[in-house]
Order: C-alpha cells, then sequence, then structure tokens
C-alpha cells in the first residue's frame, strides 16, 4: 500500500464531527470507531477549504472546486486499522453491523447478493436483502446466511387500480425495519421497472428522513440521475457509479463530458451541484470526494474486469469517506488475491473469497 507523501491534512478536514443525526445512526459502533479517528486526524476548525458554497451558481462552483483541486493518497491501511471494530465477547449480535440491500428483481439476483454477502464477509453481523417474490427464493438459494424479504413488485403483478395501496404496503413492511439498520444499500440488481423504481424512490426519502445513510449503487444511479431530488441535501448518502454511470451523471447534472484533465475538479462540482452527497468515482484509480475535497486510493488490484466489482464494493461502503477509502482498498486487495491464483479465469465469487484475507491482512482479528 502505497501512503501519502507530503499530504496536506486538510484532505480530512471534511470529516469533521457531523451534529447528531438520529438515535441509531449516533449509536452505530462503526459511527463511533470513526468518530475517534476523526477527533485524531482533523485540523483546526480555521484550516483552509473549510466553508462551503454561499450559492450553486457555476462561478461559485468552480472557484471552489479549483480550492479542492489536488488530490491526496489516502492513507487507506491506517484507516482500515482505526474504523475496524474489535472483536469483542461482550458484544452482542447486530453490534458490528447490520445492512440491507434494496434490490433483486427477475432479470437479476446475482447483484444484490454480492453486495450483501460481501458485507458479511469482512465482519457485519446481519445482512438483509429486499427484493421481488421472482428474485427472493433464487437469491435464499445462493446463501442461508442473508435475510431475504420479497417485498418488493413490478409493474407486470399489480394492477393500474392497486398502484397506490401496494406501493404504501411495500413501504409499511420495509419501514418496520428501517431503524434496525447502520446502511442501506440502494440499486444492485434493481432494474429499470417504473411501478419499481417508484417504491425504492418512497424508500429513499423515507431512510433520509430517519437519518439511515445510504449507498447508491447500479440502477439506484439510474434512479437518482433523474431524479437528484432523491439525494439532494443527504450529507449520508454515497454515489458509487462506474464510467458509465459516472458519465451520465456528469452530462445531466454538469451539463458537460467528462474531462479527464480535471477529473478532481469536475468530482467536486458535481457533489456541490447535486448538494451534499459524497461520491466515490471507480476507476484505475478511485477518486473519493464530499465536494470540499479529493482522495484517492490507487493500489493495483486486478487487470480482469469481471462484471460484479461494484456489487462487492458497494456491499462494504459507509456513507463516509473513510468508509469509501476503506471498501476501495479491501476490494483491491482481494482483487489481487483471486487473480494472482485464477488468472483469467477469475470471477466475482472468486473475489468475495478472498474479502476477509484482505482485512485479516490488515487489521488481524485477535483472539
Amino acid at each position: 500500500m502505497s501512503r501519502h507523501t507530503g499530504a496536506c491534512p486538510h484532505a480530512w478536514h471534511q470529516h469533521q464531527q457531523p451534529p447528531h443525526r438520529g438515535r441509531m445512526w449516533a449509536a452505530s459502533p462503526a459511527f463511533r470507531n470513526q468518530l475517534v479517528l476523526l477527533r485524531t486526524l482533523l485540523p483546526s476548525p480555521t484550516a483552509v477549504g473549510t466553508s462551503s458554497p454561499s450559492s450553486s451558481s457555476p462561478s461559485s462552483l468552480r472557484a471552489h472546486a479549483m480550492a479542492a483541486s489536488a488530490v491526496y493518497e489516502a492513507d487507506a491501511e491506517a484507516v482500515i486499522r482505526r474504523i475496524t471494530p474489535p472483536l469483542d465477547r461482550a458484544r452482542h449480535k447486530g453490534q458490528a453491523g447490520k445492512i440491507a440491500v434494496i434490490g433483486g428483481c427477475r432479470e437479476y439476483t446475482g447483484a444484490p447478493y454480492f453486495a450483501a454477502i460481501s458485507a458479511l464477509k469482512i465482519g457485519a453481523d446481519l445482512s438483509h436483502v429486499f427484493c421481488t417474490k421472482d428474485a427472493a427464493t433464487v437469491i435464499k438459494s445462493y446463501s442461508p446466511e442473508l435475510i431475504v424479504h420479497p417485498i418488493l413488485e413490478e409493474s407486470y403483478s399489480v394492477r393500474d387500480d392497486e398502484r397506490e395501496s401496494v406501493s404504501s404496503k411495500v413501504l409499511t413492511e420495509v419501514a418496520k425495519w428501517m431503524e434496525r439498520f447502520d446502511c442501506i444499500v440502494v440499486g444492485p440488481g434493481l432494474g429499470r421497472d417504473s411501478f419499481l423504481l417508484d417504491c425504492v424512490s418512497n424508500i429513499m426519502r423515507h431512510a433520509q428522513q430517519a437519518n439511515i445513510p445510504t449507498v447508491i449503487d447500479g440502477d439506484g444511479l439510474f434512479l437518482i440521475t433523474n431524479d437528484l431530488g432523491l439525494v439532494k441535501g443527504n450529507s449520508l448518502a454515497v454515489l458509487t457509479p462506474n464510467v458509465y454511470e459516472y458519465k451520465r451523471l456528469v452530462q445531466k447534472v454538469l451539463n458537460c463530458d467528462v474531462n479527464e484533465e480535471t477529473a478532481s475538479e469536475q468530482l467536486t462540482a458535481l457533489c456541490q451541484k447535486i448538494g451534499g452527497v459524497s461520491i466515490m468515482r471507480k476507476g484505475k484509480a478511485d477518486l473519493i470526494s464530499d465536494g470540499k475535497t479529493v482522495t484517492q486510493v490507487s493500489t493495483f488490484g486486478s487487470p480482469r474486469r469481471c462484471g460484479g466489482q461494484g456489487d462487492i464494493l458497494s456491499g462494504r461502503v459507509n456513507p463516509m469517506t473513510l468508509g469509501c477509502i476503506a471498501g476501495s482498498l479491501l476490494l483491491r486487495k482481494a482483487a489481487s488475491f483471486a487473480f494472482e491464483k485464477n488468472k483469467r479465469a477469475t470471477v466475482t465469487t472468486d473475489i468475495i473469497e478472498y474479502l476477509g484475507k484482505s482485512l485479516e491482512d490488515i487489521c488481524p482479528a485477535e483472539h
């Protein structure tokens, strides 16, 4: 792991201790561990780059994007060591993390499984999947470790005169569980059925009102690209686009094409324009920004680009930049281990099997 050299401490300034945002989130063990790290790394409140734009005008966005244009290599291994909850005999089930994946339909059952099982592979206690009835049995068959809820509905199974009542029922069923979760992941295997997307939009609004951290990936990015209001002003939301998803976001929000020569400025401007969110732009190096500063993780992973690696990542991203950094490195190390063994035959399930080793190499479990 290459460590940052001469890294400006302002790279960490965006992680000032947030205000109290809800009983469940504040009680999260992962959150408490991150706060310890934040207090250790934060510069003084008067550090450069702490102010936020007073308006969302193009000139204001450009000025603040330029101020945040420097990219700092994250000391990802140090981040992982400091935020990983210790194994403790006094802890009970659920204290090391509870996540929910919102996704899975007739056509796509692999992605929600990859996201949910990956969270368990690096130490989360409980992992839920909220999917359609058609997807539930298939996802359950992949692993008995997952808690699968066949709650979501697609258009073909709902009459027009039932839509409102069914949508309300879906939200009610998901809401029963919502405050139990430390994080939800929206999008893996979601598909693009209009009624299903409407139901998930309601779930996202409820999650924001309940202050539940939300990772948005896959078809969840398609959803929010067409309705930015679903994430606007949500400081507990992280978007994790790949190259194509990022291109659509930039064209929609900034009304221009992706410019690699000004990648960090453009990423910062995108965060600011959407308002409040953090974005991890996946690529050769993962670029991470909350609209104030940009950090990167560039550790080499694997030349094998099998489908599903983004779903692995989304299952491990916590909606704070530190979580993005940790998730990026763990995936890259796991991909490297898997490729070393399987070469061109590497598939996503091979990578998942090395997630535990990736974490253990950096942060060994104490017996």
